[in-house]
């Protein structure tokens, strides 16, 4: 079976037209025209808009619109199968993308909140040593005793040398200065009741992360911003210039529409309206009553517009 563009070019050359006459008739573009006859789909609009022009040029031409539409799938179905299969993998690419950031920012938000928990204990455990002071001479001078008792090399030694035991009486400051300067190491680890007053100091910082903070989980909330009544929406739509209108109501299938300059056309639904615009620039819209901003300039195509309350 030949092409659609060819169908149609043969068939508008035996009636006489030209493409800007069909461009005329049918109220589109002349490079549209031009791209259906030869095949370039690419630079068509959406699948949806293309079928539109399929069904107005055959309908111009005085031929079966399903027969066109036939044809059109023939020739094009391949074309858009691929356009589809990279949409799906940009897409997945994106998504890929988003996971990766939240696992980035949920690793840096751990290290964040360990680092934050040391320096916490170390705060508290100088601010203990602090509090204490420093030990008393006796303690300390009982401390080095005990110590001196542990050495049983010093013993003998002075044990061998009965007279030399009066020189480390004058030793007592020098041995309680390093003695003193030691204890903080010994008083900085922390008890086991010390512990256990600081655990749950940690618990509750972890506890106060909420899903609807800037941390990782903050964009999967899934709840509407903004608060909703139980009224309907009501979409009016009016055309300055020719374009296709793809309209999906809720949650429903999409319809579609083709307005002429002057045209309008009325919705009605519950919670939103997803619009695609064959030429974002060639409609007018208000949503209850209340008129929306300019969707894109004049031929372009405007998808997955979503107005809702």
């Amino acid at each position: 079976m030949e092409s659609v563009g060819e169908f149609f070019r043969q068939v508008r050359e035996a009636k006489g037209l030209t493409i800007d006459e069909v461009a005329s008739k049918t109220r589109i573009r002349t490079d549209f025209v031009k791209a259906l006859e030869d095949g370039n789909f690419a630079k068509l609009p959406d699948q949806v808009f293309a079928r539109g022009f399929v069904r107005s040029y055959a309908r111009s031409l005085g031929l079966d619109e399903e027969d066109a539409i036939h044809r059109f799938i023939q020739s094009a179905g391949s074309f858009y199968e691929k356009q589809d299969e990279r949409e799906r993998l940009k897409i997945r690419q994106v998504e890929e993308d988003r996971k990766r950031q939240a696992n980035r920012k949920a690793v840096a938000i751990a290290i964040g909140i360990a680092v934050l928990t040391l320096i916490f204990l170390l705060s508290r455990e100088q601010s203990a040593v602090f509090r204490n002071g420093p030990p008393e001479q006796g303690s300390a001078g009982k401390r080095t005793a005990q110590a001196v008792k542990d050495l049983p090399e010093t013993s003998t030694r002075e044990s061998e040398h009965p007279a030399e035991l009066e020189k480390p009486h004058e030793v007592p400051a020098d041995t309680s200065k390093p003695t003193t300067e030691t204890l903080p190491r010994h008083d900085a680890v922390p008890s086991a009741a010390a512990v256990s007053k600081l655990e749950p100091q940690v618990v509750s910082t972890v506890s106060t992360m909420s899903p609807g903070s800037d941390g990782p989980l903050a964009g999967l909330s899934l709840n509407a911003a903004g608060g909703q009544d139980d009224g309907q929406l009501v979409l009016d739509l009016e055309a300055t210039e020719l374009s296709w209108v793809v309209v999906q109501i809720d949650h429903g299938s999409p319809q579609e529409s083709l307005l002429r300059p002057g045209e309008k056309s009325h919705w009605t639904g519950q919670d939103q309206f997803i619009l695609t615009l064959g030429n974002a620039g060639g409609v007018k819209a208000e949503l209850n009553g209340k008129p929306q901003k300019p969707f894109g300039p004049s031929g372009k195509v405007a998808r997955d517009i979503v107005l809702k309350r």
